[in-house]
């Protein structure tokens, strides 16, 4: 076990909030392997950088030594998580959580020692804890309690519908920490009050409570939102290696840092002096390649990043893209705008029809890189890319 002092900056590492600190330091201090414990419902089947975030720091307790439990919410997900929801999520079928259960586990291992993890199924004890378990459960919650929750108390404030099993999602979340013993459970900020209640559950049941980890939401491509494969500002782990490089490259300088800071496996002090490069005039391009480099690698291998790689220098550098791009702002109302508006308001089509029959084409592309196939496409604002429809038209877009 790593000394307690080093291990404990390792782990603050990208790490938003800890409850509590001293806890977590009194744990490491006593130099036994600790329950650390991540919650995961398989609602879809891939997986994407944003989720990395958080099992990236499962892999950093897995070196120094303690127990990792990937516990994929099979009883949870077929409740749907209300977290950050302004409406009742669809449950799913169990049939569609256990296939993605299944693709769940062959994606985390690309970050996860296998032999390290436990793998865990909550539909285990939840099952066996039946109805009149369930009801027991309910009762050491009062509905004021619940509505403390902040999209709880939004959503009841608006007058919109909160349907009593969402009640049940942060209690049954909360006895998975009991049923494991956890020591630690990480999750994202929006997990908050999920986090606590296994705090409040395990003293109900005289375990020491368990410390709460939580990370930042990491924003996507846009800068902007968290990232979401519904607001197509995703890297997706299963992307192939070329799509990954053309959309870590689409990225922001400013955007960079930030995964560099949460996604990257690079020490701290490498990262720091990174940044003294690109201060002192190091051409912020040859950072960002490094960074899509790593990722891949870790996702595919180190040949298939250097092949995109290439691809890149190919397509990008050997003027696929011509070099005096049109800069274009767009204004729109809301946070979004839909695709071939967007297209229609920087003039590259006449019409929102016209923009329509060439996504449907093929041919719309998105940093010269990815197809856009998706003709109900929402952008987000702030976000800024290079749109090219056919093979004359391009233009550098922002919308604001």
């Amino acid at each position: 076990m790593a000394d307690w002092a080093q291990a404990l900056a390792e782990l603050k590492r990208g790490c938003e909030e800890i409850l509590l600190e001293e806890e977590l330091i009194a744990k490491l201090k006593t130099g036994k392997p600790l329950k650390v414990k991540a919650g995961f419902d398989p609602t879809a089947p891939d997986l994407h950088l944003g989720h990395t975030v958080l099992i990236n720091k499962l892999r950093t307790f897995q070196q120094l030594g303690h127990e990792v439990i990937f516990l994929i919410g099979d009883f949870t997900g077929m409740i749907g998580d209300p977290s950050g929801k302004n409406v009742t999520r669809k449950p799913l079928s169990r049939e569609d959580v256990l296939a993605n259960a299944e693709t769940y586990k062959e994606q985390v291992f690309k970050i996860l020692d296998p032999a390290k993890t436990r793998v865990a199924f909550n539909s285990q004890w939840m099952g066996e804890l039946g109805a009149a378990g369930m009801i027991k459960l309910a009762s050491r919650q009062t509905v004021a309690r619940m509505l403390e929750r902040d999209d709880f108390k939004k959503r009841f404030a608006n007058n919109q519908s909160i349907a009593i099993h969402e009640f049940l999602y942060p209690l049954v979340q909360g006895w998975d920490s009991v049923a494991l013993e956890a020591d630690i459970e990480m999750g994202g900020t929006d997990q908050r009050f999920n986090l606590l209640m296994g705090r409040e559950l395990q003293k109900d049941e005289g375990q020491r409570p368990q410390t709460v980890m939580m990370v930042p939401l990491l924003e996507g491509l846009d800068g902007v939102q968290k990232m979401s494969k519904s607001l197509g500002n995703y890297v997706g782990i299963t992307d192939t290696p070329t799509e990954m490089f053309g959309k870590i490259m689409s990225v922001s300088d400013e955007l960079m840092w930030r995964y560099y800071d949460l996604l990257s496996f690079r020490p701290l002090p490498e990262i720091a002096e990174l940044k003294q490069q690109m201060a002192q005039g190091a051409n912020p391009r040859d950072i960002k390649i490094s960074l899509a480099k790593e990722i891949i690698a870790r996702f595919h291998d180190e040949p298939a990043a250097e092949a995109a790689h290439q691809d890149f220098i190919q397509r990008f550098s050997k003027n696929a893209l011509p070099d005096d791009i049109p800069e274009r702002v767009v204004s729109g109302e809301g946070q979004t705008m839909p695709i071939a508006n967007l297209l229609k308001e920087a003039g590259l089509v006449a019409s929102t029809s016209e923009a329509l029959r060439m996504i449907k084409q093929g041919a719309v592309k998105l940093n010269g890189d990815t197809r856009i196939d998706d003709t109900r496409l929402e952008v987000t604002k702030g976000s800024t890319a290079i749109y090219q429809v056919g093979k004359r038209k391009f233009a550098k877009v922002t919308l604001s």
